[in-house]
């Protein structure tokens, strides 16, 4: 009965902003948050999701593992992935490892992916010995 605490499932979502409520603040938490109304300011950090609904209005950083986007979105997210929903709007920086544009949603900021960066695709890899060039001159008189 005392035992250990369980830690929250990140999917179970455990805060709701409805869509007459309106927040403005710091919220964190260990489970998923769901944003239908209008937050104004501060910060939203938690371990599991943030949900952005198609009524909501959000400015604010968040910190999560996922936040979807079907409303209005403006500030800064740092997060695993990041869906941009068709009807979404987002403007400002997003850092994600994983990120989805969905047809009919609309971007404008930086986009930053947080993986390793992969080695870069246009540098030719160099030999031991430098390539000999050779004229034209050169190349007929063999």
């Amino acid at each position: 009965m005392f035992g250990r605490e369980r830690k929250p499932d990140p999917d179970v979502i455990e805060v709701t902003i409805g869509p007459r409520a309106t927040f403005d603040g710091h919220l964190r938490c260990d489970g998923s948050i769901r944003i239908e109304g209008v937050m104004e300011g501060g910060s939203i950090e938690t371990l599991g999701n943030v949900v952005i609904t198609a009524s909501a209005k959000v400015m604010a950083d968040i910190k999560a593992r996922t936040v979807s986007i079907s409303g209005a979105y403006k500030g800064e997210i740092d997060a695993h992935r990041v869906e941009l929903l068709e009807g979404g709007r987002a403007w400002g920086r997003i850092k994600v490892a994983s990120f989805l544009l969905d047809e009919g949603a609309y971007l404008r900021g930086e986009l930053v992916m947080q993986e390793e960066t992969p080695p870069e695709p246009f540098v030719l890899p160099r030999g031991k010995e430098p390539i000999p060039v050779v004229s034209e001159a050169e190349g007929q008189r063999g």
